[in-house]
Formats: C-alpha cells, sequence, structure tokens
C-alpha cells in the first residue's frame, strides 16, 4: 500500500519506517527541510535502536522516502496518517492541537480520490470529529474516512512494540476503511498481535486511558515506596508479591523517579481537561499528577537528608539524566527539576548519560558533562543513579575510582544494599 507519515517526530517516524519495512510504499514528509535532507542521508534526529538500520535498509530498497512535498505526497498515497505533536497547550492542561487542524486544512486540499485519513498522534475525544468537519468543508465524505489509529511505542523499545504489538486498535465508524486497515496490518496480526474495531471517539479515547493507568500504576508504587522507607520494609518485595496476581501484572510496579518522558505528563493533563469539559470529575488521575509532581520533591529531599543538608560545594555525580533508559528523551525528566535546585545551593553538578551532552542544563550553573562514567565519578562525594541504563548496571565502584569513599544514591534499586555496603560505601535506595 501507498502510506504517508505527515510529521517525522518520534511516532511519525518509527511508524514509518516500520510500515515500509512490511513491504508498503511510505513517504514521510515534514515541513522542516533540513530535518528532511538529514533523513535522506540517513542521519537519525531521535535516539531509537535500530532505527537507523532500518532507514538505511528501506531507502535503499526504495520502499521509504521523504518530502517537503505535502501536497503531492498526499495525493501519490492512499492512507495518510497524520503524526504531528499534540503538546500541552501553554498556560492549560489541554491538548494543543493547532498541528492536527492546519494538516486536516491542507489534506482538504488535496484529495484526488477516495483517501483513508488515520490521526496517530494522540488526540482527544472528538478530534476525529473535529478534522471529518474541517475536511468535509472542501470534499464530498464519501471521498474520504477518517480514523483514529493511537500508537503503544515504548521509546527505546519501539521498533519491538511496532513488530509484536500486544493490540492494534482501529476506530472507525464505516467498514470499507475497517477492511483496508485489517489488510494492512495482517502481517501483525498474523504474528499473534490482538486487532480491535471500535468507534472513532472510543479509539482516542483507549490510548488516553491506558496511560493514565500506566502512570497511575508507577504513581501508587512510588507512594507505598514511600511507606516502605518508613517501615523497614523492602519495595520490591511488595512489586513481585502484588505482580504475582494476574490481575494487577508486574508491569510499572517499580519504584523510582517520577513518570517523564513524551506521553505520560501530557496525556494524564489532557484527559482530566477532556473530563472537566464533560462535566466528569477524575479524582484519581487528578491525584496522579499531583503526586507525580510533588515526586521529585521528596527524592530531593532525600538527597538532603543523605548529605546532612549541607550542599554548598558538594560534588554530586548523576548516572543518567533522560526520562528512562534507551532514549534521548528529556521531557520532564526528574532530572531536570533535580539538578538545577542542587546547582541553585551551591552543589557541583556532573552528569554522564550515553546518549551525550543535554542543551538542558547550558544555563545551569556549575552543571558539567562527562563523557565517561570513570571522570564523571571521580572525586565525587554523592552518586546518583538517576536512569537505569544498561551501562550502570555492573559498575565495580571500588575498582573505578580506587582510596575514595563516596556515598551512593541508587533511585532505581539496580544494586544490592549489602554487596556495596559491603564493600564500605554508604548506599541509600528506593523503597528499601
Amino acid at each position: 500500500m501507498k502510506l504517508c507519515m505527515i510529521g517525522t517526530g518520534y511516532v511519525g517516524l518509527v511508524s514509518g519506517v516500520c510500515f515500509s519495512d512490511l513491504g508498503n510504499d511510505v513517504i514521510c514528509v515534514d515541513k522542516d527541510t533540513s530535518k528532511i535532507n538529514s533523513l535522506k542521508k540517513g542521519k537519525i534526529p531521535i535516539y531509537e535502536p535500530g532505527l537507523s538500520e532500518l532507514v538505511v535498509k528501506n531507502n535503499k530498497n526504495q520502499k521509504l522516502s521523504f518530502s517537503t512535498d505535502l501536497k503531492k505526497s498526499i495525493k501519490d498515497s492512499d492512507i495518510i496518517f497524520i503524526c504531528v505533536g499534540t503538546p500541552t497547550k501553554k498556560g492549560s492542561s489541554s491538548a494543543d492541537l493547532t498541528q492536527i487542524f492546519s494538516v486536516a486544512r491542507d489534506i482538504s486540499l488535496s484529495l484526488n480520490k477516495f483517501k483513508i485519513i488515520i490521526t496517530k498522534s494522540t488526540v482527544p475525544v472528538t478530534t476525529g470529529d473535529e478534522i471529518e468537519k474541517i475536511i468535509s468543508k472542501k470534499n464530498k465524505k464519501n471521498k474520504f474516512s477518517v480514523v483514529s489509529n493511537p500508537e503503544f511505542l515504548r521509546e527505546g523499545e519501539a521498533i519491538r512494540d511496532f513488530t509484536y504489538p500486544d493490540r492494534i486498535v482501529i476506530g472507525s465508524n464505516d467498514s470499507k476503511s475497517n477492511r483496508i486497515l485489517r489488510n494492512l496490518y495482517a502481517p501483525l496480526i498474523s504474528k499473534g498481535a490482538q486487532y480491535i474495531h471500535c468507534s472513532r471517539r472510543a479509539a482516542e479515547l483507549i490510548k488516553y486511558a491506558s496511560n493514565a493507568f500506566l502512570a497511575t500504576k508507577i504513581t501508587f508504587i512510588n507512594e507505598i515506596a514511600n511507606l516502605c522507607e518508613k517501615t523497614g520494609i523492602n519495595i520490591e518485595d511488595i512489586s513481585i508479591g502484588m505482580g504475582l496476581d494476574k490481575r494487577i501484572g508486574s508491569r510499572f510496579l517499580r519504584a523510582g523517579p517520577a513518570y517523564g518522558g513524551s506521553c505520560f505528563p501530557k496525556d494524564t493533563k489532557a484527559i482530566i481537561s477532556t473530563a472537566d469539559k464533560f462535566r466528569t470529575n477524575l479524582s484519581v488521575i487528578k491525584s496522579v499528577v499531583k503526586s507525580n509532581k510533588n515526586r521529585s520533591n521528596i527524592l530531593l529531599s532525600r538527597v538532603y537528608d543523605i548529605l546532612n543538608k549541607k550542599i554548598k560545594n558538594k560534588k554530586i555525580t548523576f548516572l543518567g539524566v533522560t526520562f528512562k533508559a534507551n532514549t534521548d528523551d528529556m521531557r520532564d525528566s526528574s532530572s531536570l527539576t533535580m539538578i538545577p535546585a542542587l546547582s541553585k545551593k551551591g552543589a557541583i553538578i556532573r552528569y554522564f548519560d550515553p546518549t551525550g551532552y543535554k542543551k538542558e542544563f547550558k544555563r545551569n550553573k556549575n552543571v558539567f558533562y562527562e563523557n565517561s562514567i570513570k571522570k564523571a565519578i571521580v572525586g565525587a562525594d554523592l552518586v546518583i543513579i538517576h536512569t537505569e541504563w544498561n551501562d550502570f548496571k555492573s559498575i565495580n565502584f571500588k575498582n573505578l575510582v580506587r582510596k575514595k569513599k563516596f556515598i551512593i544514591f541508587d533511585m532505581r534499586n539496580i544494586y544490592s544494599p549489602n554487596k556495596l555496603n559491603s564493600q564500605g560505601f554508604k548506599y541509600y535506595s528506593i523503597g528499601r
């Protein structure tokens, strides 16, 4: 099939590349000329394991192409995917749909035959209705179909998640588009993916509800970890004991920093905003947002206590600063709260992250990037393991920096307390 992906951000690029790898002819379109030129040369703007290789492979096979010509790309394709950003609106908690509706207007001017128009971006309930209204102003309704097909890609695991999805959700109000899209996804359905056909509004809400529930699990176990610290209980025992219940499941029951990234923060706010419009109180999700917002402050208080409130001139090392491992995404990472706060109190911060230097800390005083774990740790008073990169899971601290004692605050519970304490380190972790 001939597909057009509008937007080469995380969702559009990963989905487009993976669709081309299934044998479809895919055009990835973006108005950012420099980004498109870079992609044509095989340069990837995001960190995602395995993505670069697939771009080169499918570009070479002429299954994947990149363009800035939106009008021609739409006319040359059968299925149009809208994959532009839906960030939180400034001064509000609702989703900013400016790009979505702008693209819808562009599409309405370029339909030359029947097209399926799919929102792959995460959008609030009734967004598909608005897109349909916009396109209907210039086209007859039998010339197009608007569908919701939310993505469920985890950063760092996106290619695997696309290739072996738990489910494929298609929200359409007509049988023709459902039949065509079932055929598009047939290679994944044959591997065991569940294909779910529902109304367009239901598909839009499935995405938001899923993210809100996962955010709730993270926030819940973080709050239980707070209780464990007060009662001398190991949070890992609680997580295992709960997770073995099939009704609950073990995933997302790992205590640590606040949730962050491109989805959970904005989507929990957006679903609350949508509910408010429909005069529905999502009190549980509101509590989740409030608790998660306070999570970094709780962890900062732990740091202050660990250092006996003496922060000035302390040398503090952060191992990892992205919101999670296997991504370069800094959006809503707790390091963006913690590092500036410690810097303001006079600490000297050094950090190492496998994805390199972060411009987000450029304006913070006494914050320095180091290009190796060893350089980051040398001379440190406190080492904070912030992100669970594999690079940090087997560090021999004793051999790495000889004759230097420092404190370790393991915010991901990677290491055994008994082992590190026996080596002479002061070791702190989460909920144990």
